[in-house]
């Protein structure tokens, strides 16, 4: 299975443009470069496993988004090929989630 970086919307306006702001010892807190709003993702497992990945050839940037695994808290989460996410670690499917989902008005 190839996986990609860790892409996520913007739960309030659909923006691709997040950032993560903080670190993963800390929190999650993600903002939205288009509206401003702030939230943080969180998964949950799905019961299923990736038989294999095959990770990107360059690491993700510490400002790109990142959640921890439902299952082994890794925060080395992939997107798949079907849109799916994936953990490195472990190789379990994921489901994301959104927490503190605050708009900016």
């Amino acid at each position: 299975m190839q996986a990609r970086k860790l892409e996520i919307a913007c739960p309030v306006c659909g923006s691709s443009e997040v950032v993560y702001t903080c670190t993963p010892d800390c929190c999650f807190n993600h903002v939205c470069n288009q509206c401003g709003s702030t939230f943080e993702p969180a998964t949950t497992a799905t019961g299923r496993t990736a038989a294999a990945i095959t990770l990107p050839e360059t690491p993700p940037d510490p400002s790109d988004p990142t959640v921890a695994c439902a299952k082994c808290y890794a925060t080395a989460v992939y997107l798949t090929e079907g849109q799916d996410l994936v953990c490195a670690q472990c190789r379990s499917l994921l489901a994301l989630a959104f927490t503190e989902v605050a708009r900016n008005n």
